[in-house]
């Protein structure tokens, strides 16, 4: 970006009340990527490979799934917990899968490593859907698991398998796992032909699943799903996203046409992205179809183009219709805890949205402000930045990138002693000291997102500061994608 450009962004900045950080900071995007991408080593689960970096964790959970007769060894944990969570799973799979659709070239050496964190994901899904008519939503009971400050490896907590089923059924789960599945087959489908047909095969059977036996998985596994991940937004919302997924993925026009017909019926707010909420990416995804001059498409959908525009209008500083609120050092807030989840997620469907709009050679006018697609970019950036260590504290909210960063994450295996110096059980009140400890951890989750401050650009490095200091998988898969795209200095 020119002076004279960086200079009309400050005074912008400065109108919107937004504190513009003087102290120029240069980031070296290639090491974060590599790091976004090395934490999900940190969170696996199972049995762990020869290959495996993050060398302080080992294998646990070896009898997952043993409860009901099947084998669910392997996945992630979700944030600081033990618990395998599957709707966040899910979505953080179908995330890094998008994320490698979109910017896999640009990520150079780490591209194998990030196929080696989607598959990890996907191997375990094929597991949990491996049996009709059912699809296995939870590993480990979070009322047992969330009583105890333990290692993985030394969980003695329940670890009860929760499952739906065609009587109990969890639609927004088995959707979210159909379009994990349907995306990663297009990942595969130029690197192992036969391995992308499974996961497509997959995810239309589970889809189908999903769709013939409607309800919420809230009802069907009770407290294992709530209030920890409750599906507070319905579940049609995923229903619709697996069909764009699979008509992405298998140009079917049947998902195409399931897709046009529930999304003009579905309710909720078009600018939320996250977990529980996939509106905004729906737009996002479909919408290149719309700019595709050669393609015949019935006027019905155009909508979608209409409601990418409006959330990108949702989110710039300078929109007359701007939703959310940015703090004095420039982070973008939306309500509720744990911010960066939607910096990161936010930010990637900014850039991808960005890049159909330069195939399409459009900006997005919101009012009188006309948004270039480069526009859309310097946005996404300033969160990334942000997230890096340009902010007023001048800390990285990314374990172990930069000179300043969080030392106490509220994440039980990094935290107490590894396997590796400590080889004695550390039962389940036995790690209470290392939780209360106002030492570091132990063991540096390299990667690792947290939380992030609050709208004031404060920051209280605790592990009982849970909202800020805890990290999770789905804070990071979309980050990988913005981070391949800023490496490539585009």
């Amino acid at each position: 970006m020119g002076g004279k450009s960086m200079m009309n962004m400050a005074v912008l900045m400065l109108l919107l009340g937004v504190t513009v950080v003087t102290a120029a900071m240069s980031h070296d995007y290639g090491d974060a990527l590599t790091k976004s991408i090395l934490f999900f080593e940190g969170q696996r689960s199972g049995k762990l490979p020869s290959n495996q970096r993050m060398n302080w964790r080992k294998d646990s959970a070896l009898r997952d799934g043993s409860d009901i007769g099947m084998d669910m060894v392997g996945g992630y944990y979700d944030a600081g917990d033990n618990v395998k969570f599957h709707f966040p799973m899910a979505f953080t799979t179908t995330l890094l899968a998008w994320s490698i659709v979109e910017f896999g070239e640009s990520m150079g050496s780490d591209l194998e490593h990030a196929l080696e964190a989607l598959r990890w994901g996907t191997d375990y899904f094929l597991k949990a859907t491996s049996k009709p008519g059912m699809v296995v939503a939870q590993v480990g009971d979070p009322i047992s698991d969330h009583t105890c400050w333990e290692r993985p490896e030394d969980m003695d907590t329940l670890r009860t398998t929760y499952v739906v089923n065609q009587t109990h059924p969890g639609s927004e789960v088995s959707a979210e796992i159909a379009a994990a599945l349907a995306a990663s087959s297009i990942v595969f489908k130029d690197k192992d032909k036969r391995y992308s047909s499974v996961l497509l095969q997959r995810a239309s059977q589970v889809f189908d699943f999903a769709n013939n036996y409607q309800g919420s998985y809230n009802e069907s596994i009770g407290r294992g799903a709530c209030p920890f991940y409750c599906d507070f937004n319905g579940y049609h919302d995923e229903l619709i996203w697996g069909a764009a997924w699979l008509s992405k993925a298998t140009q079917d026009p049947k998902y195409w046409d399931y897709v046009v017909k529930n999304m003009a019926t579905l309710g909720g707010s078009i600018f939320e992205f996250g977990w529980d909420s996939k509106h905004s990416g729906i737009n996002i995804i479909v919408s290149p179809i719309y700019f595709d001059p050669q393609k015949v498409m019935s006027s019905s959908g155009s909508s979608f183009i209409t409601n990418a525009d409006s959330f990108v209008c949702s989110l710039l500083p300078e929109s007359p219709t701007k939703s959310v609120t940015y703090s004095p050092g420039g982070l973008m807030f939306k309500p509720g805890g744990c911010n960066l989840q939607h910096a990161t997620a936010l930010s990637f469907l900014l850039i991808v949205y960005s890049r159909y709009l330069q195939v399409a050679n459009r900006s997005v006018h919101c009012g009188s402000v006309v948004a270039t697609p480069s526009r859309l970019v310097e946005v996404a950036k300033t969160q990334v930045d942000y997230i890096l260590g340009s902010n007023p504290l001048g800390m990285s909210y990314m374990v172990g990138y930069g000179p300043k960063f969080p030392q106490r994450i509220h994440h039980r295996g990094s935290s107490l002693p590894s396997m590796s110096t400590f080889h004695k059980h550390i039962g389940c009140h036995d790690g209470n000291s290392y939780l209360a400890t106002k030492m570091p951890n132990r063991n540096v989750l390299v990667g690792a997102i947290v939380g992030g401050p609050d709208n004031n650009d404060q920051f209280l490095d605790s592990r009982l500061n849970v909202s800020q200091s805890e990290p999770a998988t789905y804070f990071n898969a979309p980050l990988v994608g913005a981070l391949a795209f800023f490496k490539a200095g585009k």
